[in-house]
């Protein structure tokens, strides 16, 4: 991993570039494709929030936050949360920090919002991503969002 990281918003643009974000063949039934993300960001684009992954020009993976959003999904408001949506790291691209990269700069964007914690989905099983969760500091909630695990990240001012 370089020092080059960032953030994009997704545009015309780099629009090929985003969806050209695959995981590995195994990781496809674990999380969406890219293309499915950008429709359900243009279905809730209050809450939505897109983004590619770059090494300097070089895309390495696509992640969407989420911000207020009512995560119980009931219309009554009581559970509103922020967090990651979802997080595709390029097949290629696994094991050099990129993931970690995301998540902390979905941390930082929730602080920035006045946020202090971060809520995040997940597989469950061996073969998906806890273990990646979990070494970040992640908690398991013992809730569960349809079939997916739910663990949150406390965010202490400056992490």
């Amino acid at each position: 991993m370089t020092t080059t990281l960032r953030l994009e918003k997704i545009t015309p643009g780099n629009f090929d570039a985003a969806i050209g974000v695959r995981v590995r063949p195994d990781q496809e039934r674990l999380v969406a494709p890219v293309v499915k993300s950008l429709a359900e960001a243009y279905v809730h684009p209050d809450t939505a929030w897109p983004r590619l992954i770059l090494d300097g020009d070089r895309a390495v993976g696509f992640l969407m936050a989420f911000f207020d959003a009512d995560f119980a999904d009931d219309g009554k408001g009581e559970d509103i949360r922020s967090g990651l949506w979802r997080l595709n790291i390029a097949a290629g691209e696994q094991g050099r920090g990129y993931g970690r990269f995301a998540v902390h700069a979905v941390a930082a964007e929730i602080r920035r919002r006045g946020g202090t914690r971060l809520t995040a989905t997940w597989h469950p099983g061996d073969d998906g991503p806890e273990r990646f969760y979990l070494g970040l500091g992640f908690r398991l909630t013992g809730e569960t969002s349809g079939d997916e695990t739910v663990g949150e990240l406390e965010l202490a001012p400056g992490t």
